[in-house]
């Protein structure tokens, strides 16, 4: 015997190959996803549900008599895994501790959640926000209040969102 086998003759895959079996198959897929209800929506005017647990831009909140919430415990910055917050805090008059830097860089950031997670008097949230842009990498660094003001614009959302949400956490 010959080291170099030659697979037998199948009269049964020839036919398939000459009438073009596979071909048929394939165009008779296409032609019953083209007779099907289109499943595309035109984004800016439709939007699809979001998830009550989606994560998008940060917010800093504020306690209702419009004092920062952030104590500055680090927290959030110690558990990040992309080290894309930075903290700088001082002492208050009153013995309180509050910060006096609180930078997010968006471009590290992985939006995993664990800040808002870690922090105990949820300062930092992550809103339902996710269409925003930055057109050079400066304009996705946002600062201590930057995030204040995101939150002072959604808190009504973002206390929904909380309150939806709270029987899970």
């Amino acid at each position: 015997m010959s080291a170099t086998a030659v697979a037998p003759f199948s009269l049964k895959d020839f036919f398939k190959s000459f009438l073009l079996v596979e071909l048929f198959k394939g165009m008779a897929l296409t032609g019953r996803y083209a007779l099907r209800r289109k499943v595309t929506i035109q984004y800016p005017e439709e939007k699809t549900p979001l998830s009550p647990r989606f994560r998008g831009l940060h917010a800093q909140r504020r306690y209702p008599n419009g004092e920062e919430r952030c104590i500055a415990c680090k927290l959030c910055e110690a558990v990040c895994p992309a080290m894309a917050i930075t903290i700088e805090s001082a002492e208050r008059e009153d013995g309180t501790r509050r910060t006096t830097r609180y930078d997010i860089d968006l471009t590290k950031c992985i939006f995993c959640g664990f800040c808002e997670e870690a922090c105990p008097v949820d300062a930092i949230v992550e809103t339902h926000i996710f269409e925003y842009h930055g057109e050079k990498r400066g304009d996705l660094y946002f600062t201590k209040e930057m995030l204040l003001a995101v939150g002072d614009r959604y808190e009504k959302e973002i206390a929904a969102a909380k309150a939806a949400d709270a029987k899970y956490r």
